[in-house]
């Protein structure tokens, strides 16, 4: 205990931490009465954990990353009501975050090295690794996603324009559909392409208000069943189409190209040829829009226990990362949004949404299983609320005549958009206009 106890004694300086080991020995951190919460509007502290098993203090304090996770999820970590993992997660990163250090992160050059190097090996997505790795992150069972998902399965960070509090995750994914779809600067009959297609339902929705022709292709196989399966039962199997291919497998001409959530798992090895393909992909005066995690400082590396047990072969880039290696493919870029805090709440909902669950997704899988998710999805939001982490949206082109002089038209069509909502089909398709009128 000793190693852990030098660590949070370093750390803990807001609010109290109270851990009981397994030996039931008591010890306190911070020095704040029990009023201090983590987040505005959160549980008050003190917070109380339990370490269950003797290897569970070393365990943690060796691999902080690794560890603490690796720890909650076999039941060696056990947070105490009316707390749980988040509470305590939240805790400890706004701690670090107030000490402007790097307390939880790996220290000593060999260790950061390693960790670098062990990273970037990770991040060598050849086709069948690429795959391989899809289908570890988005082939799980459809159920799982429908618990915490909204109902459109945006797996991406939904698009706070309004209060959070007051906002559903459902009206924050369509705006942050509307608001991309307004970057693309469509026009009916486009030809689009999406790369990483994910579960259909931001190619079905740029068909559904423009009318274009999309192609959605990504490597989890259940993902892109589920796709057609939507294509069909919209009547659009014709206009939409998906297909389990690598997107460096895709031939043909496009006016548009989206890429949301993608480039996490392209790995920067690949970026080169990311770049230099979608550019050959795309025509002269067309448009690409990708929208990715981002870090807001310089190029670093994922820890462990994400690679290990989320996001195999994932890796969030930095924006001078991006910008360079597509520079170099020929690309201009057009327009840069730092998208920041939108992912956290989004995160708390996927949250909240899990523990809700809790029952119906333990029998899917298993108590393991829940914890790791809730451990997943409680250290992802830290990143965005308490670390560094964004969501860039960048907007490429080949031709600077491709789009709008003055960004106002990004403004207004996303506005025009969600006042629109969800437009009837008929109104791109002759024959049901028809019919309809």
């Amino acid at each position: 205990m000793w190693l852990l106890d030098k660590f949070l004694n370093k750390a803990i300086k807001h609010g109290q931490l109270i851990v009981t080991d397994y030996d039931g020995r008591e010890y306190i951190y911070g020095s704040e009465p029990g009023n201090y919460s983590a987040v505005e509007g959160g549980k008050p502290g003190p917070i109380r954990i339990r370490l269950t098993d003797r290897k569970a203090a070393m365990h943690i304090a060796r691999y902080p990353q690794l560890g603490a996770g690796e720890a909650f999820m076999w039941g060696w970590l056990v947070v105490e009501e009316p707390h749980d993992i988040r509470d305590m997660i939240l805790f400890v990163t706004m701690n670090a975050k107030r000490l402007g250090d790097e307390t939880l992160k790996a220290k000593g050059p060999l260790r950061k090295i390693a960790q670098k190097a062990v990273a970037k090996l990770d991040g060598i997505n050849l086709r069948g690794s690429a795959r391989k790795n899809a289908e570890h992150t988005y082939n799980l069972t459809r159920q799982l996603y429908e618990r915490f998902l909204d109902e459109d399965r945006q797996y991406t960070m939904a698009y706070y324009r309004e209060d959070p509090a007051n906002t559903s995750l459902e009206k924050a994914q369509m705006d942050k559909k509307a608001h991309l779809a307004a970057k693309l600067y469509l026009k009916p009959g486009m030809k689009v392409l999406d790369i990483g297609c994910g579960w259909g339902g931001f190619a079905l929705y740029l068909n559904k208000m423009y009318g274009v022709e999309v192609t959605g292709v990504a490597l989890a196989p259940d993902q892109i069943a589920f796709c057609k399966e939507r294509a069909e039962a919209e009547g659009v199997a014709d206009k939409v189409k998906f297909a389990l291919m690598d997107y460096r497998d895709v031939e043909g001409e496009f006016d548009r190209i989206s890429s949301v959530g993608l480039l996490e798992h392209v790995g920067t090895i690949h970026y080169p040829q990311f770049f230099e393909h979608t550019h050959r992909l795309l025509k002269p005066d067309g448009v690409m829009i990708s929208h990715c995690c981002g870090r807001a400082g310089p190029p670093g590396y994922t820890d462990a226990w994400t690679r290990k047990y989320i996001f195999p072969g994932g890796y969030i880039p930095a924006l001078s990362e991006l910008v360079t290696e597509s520079e170099k493919a020929g690309w201009q870029v057009m327009d840069v949004e730092a998208m920041r805090f939108h992912y956290s709440y989004t995160l708390e909902e996927w949250y909240n949404r899990t523990v809700m669950h809790r029952e119906e997704i333990t029998q899917m899988y298993d108590e393991e299983f829940y914890r790791m998710w809730l451990f997943y999805l409680a250290g992802a939001e830290q990143s965005f609320r308490n670390g560094t982490m964004v969501n860039w949206q960048l907007q490429y082109v080949k031709d600077r005549n491709a789009i709008p002089m003055t960004r106002e038209y990004i403004t207004e069509e996303s506005a025009r958009l969600r006042e629109k909502g969800d437009v009837p089909r008929w109104r791109f398709d002759p024959a049901l206009r028809e019919a309809a009128e």
